[in-house]
């Protein structure tokens, strides 16, 4: 559970001033990234980069500071101070695909964001802001624009989401991962594909053989129709002799008790998680991956090189997820099943005939991984040193 580590005073102090001096040079980059681990981990992959960059130059001393606004969800707060950066919060709600009372009572939310994005950036006085989608990014965008504070915005999916769209005429600048998306932001537009962690190239093609493994990942929050349509079909593995297969199942906080008890003694040799920490670990160890098609998902499955099985969200924004799918598909990288037609008896079918030919699972490695953009986070964080020196 999220504790939030700082008073509301504390919050009010603000960090050591960024310094201007010839000897060091301190530049601050705030990255509006909170909600999912599709939003958090490109983040990351840019802030990595940045830090990386933090070097001399002639006799001044370049030194990248990235501070993450969210909204403090669990996930935020495990994973991005683990990774040695510094974690703000403001109170943020999202509209699309909400109805009813609900979209009311969030829309009555946004003043608050708004005031808080604004005081947040007053006190942080950032040199650049980078956008990752999500309700969050909202309104620090749009405070940050309005303060003539340069601002790049990320879009990482073949259709733009919603308050992407909505953001694209008062962002600076627009970084995408796929050429379909630049039609949105016009000149604004560059193509840089999707930043991934550097740990996901390092994984090595895996020699395929019995006992084979399978990672079932639903996202950071788990997946209930992945999770329910998995269980319902262990029975039918174990009829069709699948002694030497496991999985690690990643299940979400909520379905994790309940899961776990399916697999029971049968299935011993298989892990079940809520979420998976080395998720890079699990992905090295895959013969196949079985999960949704987030921007971020499909972007590790290319720079890790991974065979898959992708089940859209359906309800996804524009059905982003499903063009996602798609796009891998085409390039021969996956399989995908739709939701509205995930029956245990289809998931294991596809399952059993991808394990039982390990060259194709080889062909659909190569063409997922032919799919990476393994300089996605340093074209970013280009646009990003671009725009701060302008600041």
């Amino acid at each position: 559970m999220y504790c939030q580590s700082e008073s509301i005073l504390e919050k009010e102090r603000p960090l050591e001033p960024v310094t201007r001096s010839t000897a060091s040079r301190r530049v601050r980059i705030l990255m509006a990234a909170g909600g999912t681990g599709g939003h958090i981990f490109p983040a990351l992959a840019v802030a990595d980069e940045l830090r990386r960059r933090s070097r001399p130059s002639g006799t001044v001393q370049t030194q990248y500071e990235m501070v993450f606004v969210g909204t403090g969800r669990a996930i935020e707060s495990r994973v991005i101070p683990a990774a040695g950066y510094h974690l703000e919060t403001i109170h943020g709600a999202g509209l699309k695909g909400i109805s009813g009372w609900k979209r009311m009572l969030n829309a009555a939310r946004l003043p608050r964001s708004a005031f808080e994005a604004a005081r947040l950036l007053y006190r942080l006085r950032p040199r650049a802001v980078l956008g990752i989608g999500g309700y969050i990014s909202g309104p620090v965008m749009l405070e940050a624009a309005l303060a003539r504070i340069p601002t790049l915005l990320y879009e990482p999916n073949a259709v733009p989401g919603f308050t992407n769209r909505v953001l694209a005429p008062v962002v600076q600048l627009a970084a995408v991962g796929f050429e379909s998306s630049l039609a949105v932001y016009g000149s604004k537009g560059r193509l840089t594909g999707h930043p991934v962690r550097q740990e996901f190239y390092a994984v090595e093609p895996k020699i395929h053989k019995a006992p084979f493994t399978v990672l079932v990942v639903g996202g950071s929050q788990g997946a209930r129709a992945l999770n329910r349509c998995l269980v319902e079909s262990l029975p039918l593995f174990s009829s069709q002799g699948a002694a030497a297969l496991s999985f690690i199942h990643q299940t979400g906080e909520a379905d994790y008790n309940a899961v776990k008890a399916v697999y029971g003694d049968q299935w011993a040799a298989s892990e079940v998680c809520a979420f998976i920490d080395n998720i890079v670990e699990a992905f090295s160890r895959a013969d196949l991956v079985v999960c949704r098609a987030g921007a971020t998902t499909v972007a590790e499955l290319a720079a890790a090189g991974k065979a898959s099985i992708l089940i859209p969200y359906p309800s996804a924004t524009d059905q982003h997820q499903l063009q996602n799918a798609r796009a891998l598909e085409r390039a021969g990288a996956a399989c995908v099943i739709e939701q509205k037609d995930l029956k245990p008896a289809r998931l294991v079918d596809c399952l059993m005939s991808l394990l039982s030919d390990c060259g194709r699972l080889t062909a659909m490695e190569q063409r997922a991984k032919s799919l990476a953009s393994p300089q996605a986070a340093a074209r970013i964080a280009d646009l990003l040193e671009n725009i701060s020196s302008q600041h």
